[in-house]
């Protein structure tokens, strides 16, 4: 990674979709994008020269309640320890940020769970499950 560049600024909407859509993950709506990224808590970004090649963001209350979101490398860049770097900035940033007792959560696709394990995430069932809901609009 010493040749990628790790920062802490906002992607465009534009390069924010495309590399969910690149990695397999699920469309987002470009004004939704546009209007949740500001919202973020906490957002890192890996660039290769200009292109987005990996990110992760926090959202929540900003004190008692967290979710980790959006932690993607894109495909050509799996493998290679950018997303332990990703998460190890979002954990820093939580460890200064959140108070005792924050609920931290995510959703992990696939593998990925064996990633968050390393970072202290356990499985939440059977005491919950995690259920979601895609709006339509009308």
């Amino acid at each position: 990674m010493s040749l990628l560049n790790m920062n802490f600024e906002l992607p465009t909407a534009e390069a924010f979709v495309e590399l969910r859509l690149l990695a397999g993950m699920s469309a987002r709506n470009i004004q939704g994008v546009q209007k949740g990224l500001a919202h973020s808590n906490y957002m890192v970004t890996v660039r290769d020269g200009e292109l987005l090649v990996g990110m992760g963001r926090i959202i929540g209350d900003g004190a008692t309640t967290f979710q980790i979101v959006d932690v993607v490398v894109h495909p050509n860049y799996q493998g290679k320890g950018i997303g332990k770097k990703i998460m190890t900035a979002l954990m820093k940033w939580l460890e200064a940020h959140a108070t005792p007792q924050s609920y931290v959560s995510l959703i992990a696709d696939g593998d990925a769970k064996f990633l968050y394990e390393k970072f202290g995430f356990k499985l939440t069932t059977p005491k919950s499950i995690g259920m979601h809901q895609l709006m339509k609009t009308t």
